[in-house]
């Protein structure tokens, strides 16, 4: 058996395939090493009934996950792997973008986009991943992300910029208060997760001009800081995966024709097509 899995910051997919090819299904929290232990990560992974039913049988795992672009970070999730899945005799740690570039462009080359709780990009050359400009992270960075356009939303509340329409359901949906706000943002665990929680407001509302302007804005913000950046970028095509692009593709299609690039394939969960990918790999192989 292989287990697969694709983890962003809020959650994380994971599809066991059996011999027989049947997918085994199951959902986590998202692991970020930046923000989670080895000892929380393997605390989490023994509470899911599903990795409990097949734990003995699973030989090889890939994990794409966001935070997991050095060494030591990976190495905080592959200890916490090897630890559960004792009978696993492979186990390979990779970037999140590593997966992105791998579900959208395998065999040739093109730019891979990251929309979800944070951003990100690389271009992909078909055989290596190449990251122009960093992820700063959604304090600095994660431009067009769930936790960009949290902050927008926020900030334009507290300070009386939102239209009243939407203030005032803005409000009521979440019961909002300054300090309720404040506390989340600076005394829980896991603020990035927070900030993009309001996302589902967002797409319910996403005809307002409000939205509508904050969502094209922030995506044309990402395009230039993190697509601009590779000189190629009109040439290639520049595929998407995360639930922002997914969602909001309608306003992605509008930003590409305006900055002259052509979108690829816009996945909202990659991890269907990482499965497929190393499926074809494990035949090849045989």
């Amino acid at each position: 058996m292989i287990l697969v899995a694709d983890s962003g910051s809020t959650k994380c997919d994971w599809i066991i395939i059996d011999h027989s090819n049947t997918h085994h299904k199951t959902n986590t929290m998202g692991f970020n090493p930046f923000f989670h232990s080895t000892e929380f990560i393997l605390g989490e992974i023994q509470e899911n009934e599903t990795f409990q039913n097949y734990k003995s049988e699973i030989k090889e795992i890939y994990f794409y996950g966001a935070g997991c672009s050095s060494a030591n970070r990976k190495l905080i999730l592959e200890n916490a792997l090897s630890q559960f899945f004792t009978a696993a005799e492979k186990i390979d740690v990779d970037h999140d973008l590593t997966g992105a570039a791998l579900a959208t462009t395998p065999h040739t080359p093109g730019i891979a986009c990251i929309l979800g709780t944070g951003s990100n990009s690389c271009y992909f050359d078909g055989k290596n991943v190449h990251e122009s400009v960093p992820a700063l992270g959604y304090i600095l960075g994660d431009e067009g992300s769930g936790s960009h356009f949290g902050k927008i939303l926020l900030a334009d509340w507290l300070y009386h910029r939102m239209p009243e329409e939407l203030a005032s359901e803005f409000q009521k949906r979440f019961n909002l208060t300054k300090e309720g706000i404040f506390d989340s943002i600076h005394l829980e665990q896991f603020p990035n997760v927070y900030l993009a929680s309001f996302m589902p407001f967002v797409k319910d509302n996403q005809d307002h001009p409000y939205m509508k302007d904050m969502v094209y804005q922030g995506l044309a913000k990402f395009i230039n800081i993190h697509v601009w950046c590779y000189e190629n970028f009109r040439e290639v095509p520049v595929n998407f995966v995360g639930s922002i692009a997914y969602y909001f593709r309608d306003v992605l299609e509008e930003v590409a024709k305006n900055h002259r690039f052509t979108i690829g394939k816009v996945e909202k969960k990659p991890i269907f097509p990482l499965v497929e990918y190393h499926l074809n790999n494990q035949e090849q192989a045989i």
